[in-house]
Order: C-alpha cells, then structure tokens, then sequence
C-alpha cells in the first residue's frame, strides 16, 4: 500500500529526515516511534504530501506521488497532532465541512458521517459545540474526519496525545476497530504499550533516521522489552550522534 524509497528533508542547514526507506503492506499496522525531534510528524507530512521532499518518492498503491498528487491524496486520510477542528461549529458541521471538501454528495456524506460519529462514540453529542467537548472528545472528532473518504491508507500523529486516561484507551479502541475492519494505518506514538498491542511491525526513528524496523515479538527477543529497545537503539544514535 505505501513504498517509501530514500526521503529527505532540510530545514535550512538542519537534516529533519536523512533518507529513510520502508514499506507497509495492504491492511497492516506500522508503528513509528522515537523521541520528540526525531523526524516522524515531518515524515507523516511527506507521506501525504504536505510538504515536499527534498530527495526520495512516496509511492501509493503503483502510483508515485510527485506525478498524479491529487488522485492519490484522496486515498490517504490524515489525523495530525494538532487538532484540524471548527470549535465555533458542531460535530456535525465539522463533518460536513470536511466530507465537502471531499466533494461527497450529500447522501454519502451523510452516511459516512453517521458511521464515522458511531465509530468513535460521538453520536449524541453530534450536535454540540466543538469548543464544548473535552480533548479527548476533540481527538476522537479528529479522527472521524479523516475518515469520510474511506480512504485506503490512515496516517495517525499521535492521535493520543495529551489526553486523559480514559480518552486514551477510547482513542485506541477506535484504532482497533479501524484496524479489524482491515484499513492500512502508519502511526506515531510515544507509548509503547500501545504499539505493542496495535502494531504488525514496529519502526524506531531518531536523528531522522530508521535504526529498527521489525517486528514487535522480534524486537522484544532481542532486548528485555519494546521500552528496552526503544532506550537502547535511540540512546545508541544520541551517542553516535554527539561523537559524530
């Protein structure tokens, strides 16, 4: 489903992302970890082609993204860190804006919205403020508008983030029903217990370069825990770094 070959991206002399290359398959999950700074929110806006690579391809399906960018678009539903959100309008408003956009017609719109509301648990509060809802909600209201479109491939920037306990287990609920229901998600997130239990595979990402990309269950045989190979693969490029 997704083929990155090679990216890279500068930010004036600084080196965001220094040529990274994977893969995720049709209907797979694939975790992105690494510490804050790591290059994974300037990957996740490669990929869907918010900002442009300096050097590298993205590839969807058979199709590279530099060369039919606004077909393949359509096919990628993004969840950002920041929350994409109307507060003034309601749920509701907010989805009807997004499946606008989309250029939904409005019986599908309508459908996809009501079912998008279901999946994260918003239906009675469809006609609230946004500005009303807590952060969990919001994140969980995030979510939902990605995913009018139906689109094949999800990416998810710590879509958890900041948000309490019980929103947090909410938010992954609905990210295991996505996952079920066979949609190819990429998603960064700084908890690892949470790609233990979503993940297919695991990529750990600092200094903007991959350093592992594997397999949960195998990267736990080689270190005590998920946490211990995270500590251990980022801590080792800090020290590369520094004496580089």
């Amino acid at each position: 489903m997704l083929q990155v070959e090679n990216l890279r991206k500068y930010y004036g002399t600084r080196k965001a992302v220094d040529g990274i290359s994977f893969r995720v398959g049709q209907g797979e999950t694939v975790g992105l970890l690494g510490p804050n700074g790591a290059g994974k929110t300037t990957a996740i806006a490669m990929i869907c082609g918010i900002a442009r690579p300096d050097s590298g391809q993205v590839t969807i399906g058979t199709a590279k993204l530099d060369v039919d960018a606004y077909a393949l678009k359509r096919r990628v539903g993004l969840v950002p860190q920041d929350l994409a959100l109307y507060e003034e309008l309601s749920a509701w408003a907010n989805l009807q804006l997004f499946g606008g956009l989309y250029g939904l017609d409005a019986a599908t719109l309508r459908q996809r919205a009501d079912a998008a509301l279901h999946l994260v648990g918003l239906t009675d509060r469809r006609h609230d403020r946004v500005q009303s809802f807590s952060g969990g909600m919001k994140r969980r209201l995030n979510i939902a508008g990605a995913l009018l479109h139906d689109p094949d491939l999800i990416l998810l920037d710590e879509p958890t983030v900041g948000v309490d306990p019980q929103s947090r287990n909410a938010i992954f609920d609905n990210l295991l029903d996505l996952k079920r229901g066979g949609k190819t998600l990429l998603y960064t997130t700084h908890y690892m217990e949470e790609a233990e239990r979503l993940c297919d595979r695991v990529l750990i990402i600092d200094h903007g370069r991959i350093l592992a990309d594997d397999t949960v269950t195998a990267l736990k045989a080689r270190h005590a825990n998920l946490e211990a190979a995270f500590m251990d693969l980022t801590g080792r490029a800090l020290r590369d770094g520094v004496e580089s």
